[in-house]
């Protein structure tokens, strides 16, 4: 037995199990995390806000952020890129990233974020570089948060100015008190360009070995509405209906997406045009079994595109 233990076997079966746990981890990850920008030149399409944040990381200072746009244009990712850019490896324990549509009230700001900002930042790294010396509270889905959470947030960014930077993110600016706004510098995410998202599918698709066709990537990006985060979602969703070996098409990006196929649109307009109140109520029956719901067959570009439904 103890000729076996030094033979060395047993502890190469180890390490294979672990690379094999770290294998079956990796695969795990969800590709929006996966392929986030690490740094802020690597943001698309936000030429503004990356213009301001390099200067700023440049300077090792940064002011109270506001950012404000539509789902899945990288506000998110730009101010984790711009955190790892400025404390490098220790990044993580220099944020605090709470999520306002969960945590919205005034406790959570007295609590978790007075807390926090409360914590002394050194000027240096564990290896001994420079480091600026603050943290940042990063505020998710901060147009949830209640009016007297707000209030209390703005008092929070006066008193703990000098050690605490807050980034405020949301998609409706209009519901942040005014207050707050003036406190911090805004910066518009506006929706991605398609050929953006195009670009960015077909390099996951690349990396991970997918057949995925440029039509098929095409009709994802037609489905995000400028939302990346929502193509690369479908685009991994995709890739785990039809398994590696799998070709991905058409009728996989229908599934996952939920948008209705054509052909129920044109047997929807055809039950129209024939006036028939049996058939469409045999068609609708149809449609329920199917789940789809009645706005996405009436929103329907096709069906609104076409001149003879307005007759």
């Amino acid at each position: 037995m103890q000729s076996f233990l030094k033979s060395g076997k047993l502890e190469s079966a180890d390490k294979s199990t672990t690379s094999l746990k770290s294998s079956k981890k990796s695969k795990l990850v969800p590709w929006v995390e996966k392929y986030r920008p690490r740094t802020v030149t690597n943001i698309v399409e936000q030429s503004e806000a990356v213009a301001v944040l390099e200067q700023c990381i440049s300077g090792a200072d940064l002011p109270n952020l506001l950012f404000y746009g539509s789902p899945g244009t990288g506000k998110t990712s730009t101010i984790l890129a711009a955190a790892r850019q400025l404390f490098g490896d220790i990044y993580k324990e220099r944020i605090l990233e709470l999520n306002a549509s969960d945590e919205r009230g005034i406790q959570i700001i007295r609590d978790k974020v007075k807390n926090f900002a409360q914590l002394t930042a050194s000027g240096t790294r564990p290896d001994g570089k420079p480091c600026p010396p603050f943290k940042i509270v990063i505020l998710d889905e901060a147009d949830s948060m209640t009016h007297s959470a707000q209030a209390a947030l703005r008092r929070m960014m006066e008193k703990e100015s000098k050690s605490t930077r807050f980034c405020l993110i949301c998609n409706y600016v209009s519901r942040i008190i005014e207050p707050l706004t003036s406190r911090c510098t805004k910066f518009r995410f506006k929706p991605l360009n398609e050929s953006m998202i195009f670009e960015r599918l077909r390099y996951i698709c690349e990396e991970e070995g997918l057949d995925c066709d440029n039509s098929v990537l095409n009709a994802l990006v037609g489905t995000s509405g400028g939302d990346m985060r929502r193509a690369i979602t479908c685009l991994q969703s995709c890739a785990k209906l039809k398994g590696q070996n799998e070709p991905i098409n058409y009728n996989s990006v229908l599934e996952v997406t939920g948008v209705v196929p054509e052909r129920w649109l044109e047997e929807f307009f055809k039950v129209c045009k024939n006036k028939s109140h049996t058939e469409l109520q045999e068609f609708i029956e149809q449609l329920i079994l199917e789940a789809y719901s009645a706005s996405q067959i009436m929103c329907h570009d096709s069906l609104t595109a076409k001149s003879e439904a307005s007759r």
